[in-house]
């Protein structure tokens, strides 16, 4: 019977009574809220709480109601032995096991990691390396979650990839969808001179947490976490759903004196906000229980209906931040701890630079090299060699970092310049232009169906345009993301390109790569929203429009000193056009 039916009647079905399995198993139906048991019970409560009141569920809702994607691992591999690639369904339901089907920008899948803290050992580096030139193009990709990614795999070889990961001792569960993503943390966690604490054991216990424990896999919206140790090199913590800060906790205050995580909420910057902060501070060893109790608010109160309004933020913003904090406090069962701002000690300073170049370490004689990647994108052939620089020069560490570059550690001054000419041979750099150490852009429409240009190419544009033309004596950062989901975070850019469609000419219908221009933005203690500047931009003029930017900027500044995010806000958007409007570029 089953021939009288084509493929996608086949899913459908499979699905509906998967839903009705569900139904039957939990005692549940579609229109009621059931007395579910079981890791997915809260998930599937909340889902019927919407069915109940009348609405109606987002499509993923529904993929997850009707077939849980850890329970459709067997589809996964029958699709992979007949090198068939997903429908839709399963293309979300494959994002929970890290894979992403990105047709039709690459008719190919695309596999993302887990790395707590952003770090993994030479050897799983090198072993990344190996499965990108079996499985892969040959290349991979930091992003600005400081996690990997490898692209152009074959269907047939979807599951010997994820497979494969797991031998080398690194996963890509949950790294897609309505997950918890990549743990972030300080690059330079325990080697930094000023770090207030190492955050490498938080990030690891919470990334375990995650992985061990399916009920924190019924989310609405993807969620991010994020912790800072105070470390020189940021780790843009108020950008994430939850952002760990850690603090000085003073004395005289009714706390205990010493390190404190400030724990920030709601950070979604494509959303055009920053996490806040809630008043309240953990102790560190207790962030992995305060993470479970947001996450678990997050699963009960989140939207299902609309994507668009489901992330975290829009739960505080419709409860109110002191009414989600006692629903936090009822998952906990206890109060949590509040500390005024006056109870806190001003954290160390950042350092914009210190994720390139050679930096010394809290070990003495030992340093790290901040290793300039272009847009993020390495060949196997760099990977393998990099890591053989960290295991033969280095304590073997290779640490990625949200700027889209990677930091090798532990090198003793005496082989700093071997280091550094093993790495130049590789073709890459350890010293960079003030605009290209701040360079950040997401994949691009190379290899992302939601992107309006080729990001990557036009931020090497911008590049080799202005640095030949321009010259800078202070880093200014710029951003360039593909479409509203703003992986690269333009709004927090110095200067941030949205990607969009413009009219090639007046007399024209057809649309070309463009971009929107903001100026402004700002991340730790200068953060803050850029503001549009320009609309409409045609890509092959971006890159003298930021020349014409910076050149009127060093023209005007109040200072030497004045650094052009100081700049850019001293002045009103349409004196900032005037400005720029009078500077000549060089052709």
């Amino acid at each position: 019977m089953s021939g009288d039916f084509h493929p996608e009647q086949k899913r459908y079905l499979e699905g509906f009574v998967a839903g009705l399995q569900i139904a039957k198993t939990r005692g549940g139906t579609a229109g009621a809220v059931s007395d579910y048991s079981g890791p997915d019970a809260a998930a599937l409560r909340a889902q019927d709480r919407v069915l109940q009141s009348g609405g109606k569920l987002s499509d993923p809702e529904k993929f997850k109601r009707e077939l849980h994607p850890f329970d459709a691992y067997g589809r996964l591999k029958e699709q992979a032995a007949q090198n068939e690639y997903p429908k839709p369904p399963d293309n979300f339901r494959w994002r929970f096991h890290g894979l992403f089907y990105v047709a039709p920008a690459q008719d190919s899948y695309m596999c993302r990691l887990r790395l707590p803290n952003g770090i993994l050992t030479q050897a799983q580096f090198a072993g990344v390396a190996d499965l990108a030139e079996r499985y892969g193009g040959g290349y991979a990709h930091v992003t600005t979650r400081a996690n990997l990614q490898v692209r152009e795999i074959e269907a047939r070889h979807a599951v010997v990839m994820l497979e494969a990961i797991l031998d080398l001792g690194l996963c890509s569960r949950g790294s897609g969808a309505d997950n918890i993503r990549n743990v972030t943390g300080s690059p330079t966690a325990g080697i930094d001179p000023q770090e207030l604490l190492d955050t490498r054991p938080y990030a690891r216990e919470w990334h375990f947490h995650i992985l061990n424990d399916r009920s924190l896999y019924g989310l609405p919206r993807k969620f991010n976490v994020a912790f800072d140790g105070g470390g020189i090199v940021p780790a843009l913590e108020e950008t994430n759903d939850i952002g760990f800060q850690a603090v000085g906790v003073k004395d005289g205050f009714g706390l205990e004196p010493g390190v404190w995580f400030r724990l920030c909420l709601g950070g979604i910057t494509g959303h055009k906000d920053f996490a806040r902060d809630s008043g309240v501070v953990v102790k560190p060893a207790e962030a992995t229980k305060v993470a479970d109790a947001v996450v678990r608010v997050f699963i009960d109160h989140g939207d299902r209906t609309n994507r668009a309004k489901a992330r975290l933020k829009y739960v505080i913003d419709r409860l109110g931040l002191e009414a989600f904090l006692g629903l936090m406090e009822e998952k906990l069962g206890r109060k949590l701890d509040r500390a005024p701002v006056e109870a806190l000690a001003p954290r160390p300073a950042l350092d914009r630079s210190a994720h390139i170049g050679v930096h010394a370490q809290k070990q003495k004689g030992l340093h790290w090299i901040g290793v300039v990647l272009p847009v993020g994108k390495l060949t196997v052939a760099q990977m393998r060699g990099l890591a053989d620089v960290a295991r033969d020069m280095g304590d073997g560490d290779i640490r990625l970092t949200v700027w889209q570059n990677l930091l090798l550690s532990g090198v003793p001054a005496k082989k700093l310049k071997a280091a550094e000419a093993a790495i130049a041979a590789l073709g890459l750099s350890t010293n960079a232009s003030s605009i290209r150490a701040g360079l950040v852009a997401c994949t691009g429409n190379v290899g992302c169906k939601f992107s309006a240009s080729d990001t990557k190419r036009h931020a090497e544009d911008i590049a080799r345009w202005c640095e030949s033309r321009v010259a800078l004596d202070g880093p200014v950062n710029i951003h360039l993301t593909g479409c509203h989901h703003s992986c690269a975070q333009h709004y927090i850019g110095d200067i941030g390109l949205l990607a969009c469609k413009v009219e090639a000419s007046p007399e024209s219908d057809e649309q070309i790569e463009g971009y929107h221009i903001f100026v402004g933005g700002g991340f730790g203690p200068d953060a803050g929203l850029g503001r549009e500047l320009y609309r409409d931009v045609k890509a092959s003029d971006v890159p003298t429009t930021v020349e014409k930017m910076l050149k009127g900027y060093l023209a005007h500044r109040a200072a030497a000193q004045e650094n052009f995010l100081t700049f850019s806000r001293r002045h009103e958007v349409e004196a900032l056009r005037q400005i720029f409007s009078e500077t000549e570029a060089v052709t």
